[in-house]
């Protein structure tokens, strides 16, 4: 029997896991290879030019609106607008956490939604409203020194600005698989199997795949559609709002892509996985987060 060179995948997982995700996503990646084609310039001018050349160029692309519609429109159509959520057979609504803003000097110190969390909680509210289905916010990463975990601040938001009722707060999760894992088993012992989960556009795709493999019925309700707007003559201008969305759409398309390999090697191996986890290092969840 020849001996296989393909390396065991769970080695594999962990070599990828310890890079950090700043070297594979731009702009970090971009002046990487700009780096190295100065660096070759020396010895071979030619071949450092075209790369330090080609980096550059990608960077500037990149940092467009219009350029980064190259990887968010593919990716945002993988999902739809949600449509008569009253139909749609949902028995609880969940909302995704994303960043947060610390130590908020105008609500007391306390830390509050960003706002991507925030325009993900603004539609969470208008679709309990329409549906008057119990609520479930997901997010961890809890501050040390305060106890206070991102779910805590969207729940606040929710019931103090929003007026809609939290029934459920899972604060434990550190990333999009463990938001599906925990989130089960809280919404198990209530009964619930089918939920409208909402996440933005970009992040649906991963996000639905994790909480369908925790053992849900998933109905996507994304909402943050970026590659549906009109390009203007500045969306091709370089831009720090074209850079984070490239970073993005970047970070979610390696996201799914290492669910897939994930995937085949729990196939290979003969195992069941279920919501993977992706990790905070280079491929964890909900990054503008």
């Amino acid at each position: 029997m020849i001996a296989s060179p393909v390396p065991d995948l769970p080695d594999l997982f962990e070599l990828l896991n310890a890079i950090p995700r700043e070297l594979i996503l731009p702009p970090t990646s971009l002046f990487l290879v700009i780096a190295l084609g100065l660096a070759m310039w020396r010895h071979w001018p030619r071949a450092g030019r075209i790369v330090a050349a080609g980096g550059l160029a990608a960077l500037a692309f990149l940092s467009t609106t219009g350029g980064a519609q190259l990887f968010v429109a593919p990716l945002e159509n993988l999902t739809a607008p949600l449509q008569a959520p009253e139909r749609s057979g949902a028995q609880a609504i969940v909302v995704l956490a994303a960043g947060s803003v610390q130590r908020a000097p105008e609500y007391g110190n306390r830390d509050i939604p960003d706002y991507t969390a925030l325009a993900r909680l603004r539609y969470g509210a208008r679709l309990q409203r329409r549906t008057g289905l119990p609520m479930l916010v997901s997010g961890g990463n809890r501050a040390e020194d305060r106890g206070y975990a991102k779910a805590d601040a969207m729940a606040a938001a929710l019931r103090e600005d929003f007026g809609v009722p939290v029934e459920w707060i899972e604060s434990r999760s550190r990333d999009t698989g463990e938001n599906a894992i925990f989130s089960a088993a809280l919404l198990r012992v209530a009964g619930v199997k089918r939920i409208l989960l909402v996440t933005d556009a970009m992040h649906m795709p991963r996000a639905r795949t994790a909480f369908e493999r925790a053992g849900l019925e998933v109905v996507s309700a994304p909402t943050i559609f970026f590659g549906r707007q009109a390009q203007s003559l500045s969306g091709w201008l370089p831009s720090a709002e074209g850079m984070r969305r490239s970073w993005y759409a970047v970070y979610e398309w390696i996201g799914i892509a290492w669910y897939r390999v994930r995937s085949a090697g729990a196939a290979r191996h003969g195992t069941v996985e279920t919501a993977p986890a992706v990790t905070k290092r280079a491929f964890s969840a909900a990054p503008v987060r």
